[in-house]
């Protein structure tokens, strides 16, 4: 495996602004000889959650290597947060998911087949950028179809900014703009041509309450997007992986059965819509 950490502010010749962060982390699978040397991987930008006040390495690394071990080249992104505001976090998004395809044949990835998963705060970044790859805000970093993900993820994401949610990581990304909370909410930014989804919650999350998913998925389903539900009984909010990886030894949350079985299915609604591992022919 090869790592890589880019500056993305850096790559892209942009004028960082104080206090900003947008790295990226780079887990890149090597050719193989002996597997396949002409393998293309899926690839899967990672965007951890922490209510936009701090990025969780809960759901950073341990994350990528799972998809490591799925055949996945994986890219976790440590964006900006609180005291800076959208759009900021978008933004490094943007250019995260611009830096991957336009790596994709040097890091060995399908230039079609690069998803994005978020966690939580990392969820509703997830669902931006999933929705608003054309918002006058990001014009600058690439055209449309470089910035927008093949597929999303979102693991109990913070969705909605209204009723009971979680307020916190709206008022560290937007302050007191109700305007802005009103606009960046998930559901309101639904659209037919946004990626299919998969979406995952656990009905006893009391941090970011499961009406969040619920609500999205509403919205997701009557814009007749591609998605896929899963709600948990049982479950912590930030489980991440759901073990030992991404909790202290013999700290883990008690959760369903079902819980840690998530990055599997997620794996495999990715791969049913065509982000999966492929060889390509070789021309004579």
């Amino acid at each position: 495996m090869e790592l890589k950490i880019v500056d993305l502010y850096q790559i892209f010749g942009i004028q960082k602004p104080e206090g900003a962060v947008g790295m990226l982390t780079c887990y890149v699978q090597p050719t193989s000889e002996k597997i396949s040397p002409r393998r293309l991987r899926p690839g899967i930008l990672i965007i951890p959650g922490g209510g936009y006040n701090h990025v969780s390495a809960r759901e950073g690394e341990p994350v990528a290597l799972r998809f490591l071990a799925r055949g996945y080249c994986a890219f976790v992104l440590e964006y900006s947060v609180a005291p800076r505001r959208f759009p900021t976090q978008l933004r490094e998004a943007a250019m995260a998911m611009r830096y991957i395809r336009e790596n994709a044949a040097a890091f060995g990835v399908a230039a079609d087949g690069i998803a994005a998963t978020g966690f939580s705060a990392g969820g509703h970044l997830c669902g931006t950028l999933g929705t608003m790859f054309d918002c006058p805000e990001v014009r600058d970093i690439g055209a449309p179809e470089q910035l927008r993900p093949d597929a999303l993820g979102l693991c109990y994401p913070v969705a909605v900014s209204w009723g009971n949610t979680h307020e916190g990581s709206f008022r560290c990304l937007c302050g007191e703009d109700a305007a802005l909370w009103q606009r960046l909410s998930l559901d309101a930014l639904v659209r037919p041509d946004m990626p299919p989804v998969f979406l995952w919650h656990t009905r006893s999350d009391e941090t970011v309450p499961v009406r969040n998913s619920l609500i999205l998925a509403e919205k997701i389903d009557a814009a007749g997007v591609e998605f896929a539900m899963h709600i948990y009984r049982q479950g912590n909010h930030g489980l991440s992986t759901a073990d030992e990886q991404a909790h202290p030894v013999g700290q883990v949350p008690p959760v369903s059965w079902d819980v840690p079985g998530w990055l599997e299915a997620e794996v495999r609604f990715f791969e049913e819509i065509g982000i999966k591992s492929r060889d390509y022919e070789v021309s004579l």
